[in-house]
């Protein structure tokens, strides 16, 4: 997945939607993108990635919140796959963790349509996070710059990744959980930012 895939997606999807957009759409739109990419892997390779132990998925996330801040850095990028692209597999990757923890239980394998399902709920409940933030902040992520996102992003891996090694267990602060959530709405935010997709 490239920046000219995701720019010709958003151009034919803006058609829809007046000039301005509001956050929520704006928001809709790039989670349906990263719902129909999860969506179309899905297809190729099955539940393969529900094989994956959260820690393990962390790490994912990780190599790529990283390559991220390294480009960003350096202002290059040697492999042919875009920013944007990361921020994406972000996304995606922890909508897989939170179901994950919903779905402990569950076989293995996962039918598309209840897999849909789960990926609605998920994604459902972190927007329904978002506006309840931004009703108390207000719009502040519109004045960060995505490298300040991108070290935000960061900073949570490294705190989850310190409770995973903690077998789950936190004095007082949040959950993993809320981790993954706050990731996917930074890294919206991100691609928001960025107009898909130029490192700020």
């Amino acid at each position: 997945m490239n920046i000219k895939a995701f720019s010709s997606y958003r151009l034919k999807v803006s058609n829809s939607f007046e000039t301005v957009k509001s956050t929520e759409s704006e928001y809709q739109e790039i989670i349906q993108y990263c719902q129909d990419l999860f969506t179309k892997k899905n297809k190729d390779y099955g539940t393969s990635w529900r094989i994956l132990r959260l820690p393990s998925i962390t790490d994912q996330i990780f190599i790529k919140a990283q390559r991220i801040r390294t480009i960003q850095d350096k202002g290059v990028q040697k492999v042919n796959e875009d920013v944007s692209s990361e921020f994406i597999g972000i996304i995606n990757y922890c909508v897989m963790a939170l179901i994950q923890i919903t779905a402990a239980e569950q076989s293995q394998d996962i039918d598309d349509s209840a897999l849909t399902i789960l990926y609605n709920q998920q994604v459902n409940e972190v927007k329904e996070l978002l506006f309840n933030k931004n009703h108390d902040y207000g719009e502040a992520w519109r004045d960060m710059r995505v490298s300040s996102m991108t070290d935000i992003i960061l900073m949570k891996l490294l705190r989850i990744k310190q409770i995973e090694d903690n077998q789950g267990l936190t004095l007082v602060s949040e959950g993993i959980k809320a981790g993954y959530q706050d990731i996917i709405n930074y890294s919206v935010f991100c691609l928001i930012k960025s107009n898909a997709l130029q490192t700020n």
